[in-house]
């Protein structure tokens, strides 16, 4: 099982090797490397993908201390130290693309590209930051609960063929391993008026039925990017590309033929 020792962390990852373009993708929160399974299937054929798990999640070894976006970010950037590779496409789904992003603004000869799944550059408004705390504060109290692991997986994934699966795996670990996670996305910075200093292609895909980051929020991702054209959009709610993977495949596959031509 392959590991890195980056930043104090012992980061998994998965790399599928070759030749190809390399790209990097990098998960959501409460999610981890596999939500990118039916992605790698089929980048696979023509290009080298690596997934990893970020700090707090999946089987990377993290130590459990305070963190930021930017501490995510430089992570990412190590593993491709790691691996040897110079530059590569960073795609990420929802905090994967506040990493992804930060990554970019902190070394943009090191960042080909960028492919945005259902992520943002803004933060929470007020009314979704308090919810979002009064969830937390019943996890790290209690876990998971039934009642509780049903209303995220369902702002998440809202899809019963992939939901349990994931409630699984948030029911077998420590409640507490989310708490500093946790403060990473509620604390984080808001990078808008940064977007315009990021100057490689990028792509922005978004769910149509995405509750936890909206429309908008894609649209004024998109607009900020000079790289960037229109939002795609696909059906399917927060982990489109998880539960709707073939329109995402496409356009992640079609931006990335255009890229390697």
């Amino acid at each position: 099982m392959p590991f890195a020792d980056v930043n104090s962390q012992r980061l998994h990852f998965e790399d599928t090797g070759g030749s190809g373009l390399p790209v990097v993708l990098s998960h959501g929160f409460l999610m981890d490397h596999e939500m990118f399974a039916p992605q790698v299937e089929v980048l696979c054929t023509a290009y080298r993908v690596i997934t990893w798990d970020e700090r707090g999640f999946g089987l990377t070894e993290y130590d459990g201390e305070p963190f930021t976006y930017w501490d995510s970010a430089a992570d990412c950037l190590g593993l491709l130290t790691h691996l040897g590779i110079e530059s590569a496409v960073l795609g990420g789904m929802s905090q994967g693309g506040f990493l992804s992003l930060r990554a970019a603004l902190t070394a943009p000869d090191r960042v080909r590209a960028l492919i945005l799944l259902d992520s943002e550059a803004g933060v929470d408004d007020p009314e979704t930051a308090a919810a979002n705390d009064a969830m937390n504060h019943v996890w790290l109290d209690q876990g998971p609960t039934d009642e509780l692991a049903k209303i995220v997986a369902g702002i998440i994934i809202d899809d019963s063929n992939h939901s349990p699966s994931w409630i699984g795996k948030w029911k077998e670990r420590d409640k507490q391993s989310f708490m500093e996670p946790y403060q990473c996305l509620r604390t984080r910075d808001d990078i808008t008026e940064r977007l315009g200093e990021i100057l490689c292609p990028a792509l922005v895909v978004h769910g149509t039925e995405d509750t936890a980051i909206t429309m908008d929020r894609a649209e004024l991702l998109a607009a900020g990017l000079r790289g960037a054209g229109d939002v795609v959009r696909v059906g399917g709610a927060h982990a489109a590309n998880l539960t709707n993977p073939e329109p995402v495949n496409a356009a992640i596959m079609a931006f990335l033929d255009e890229l390697a031509a």
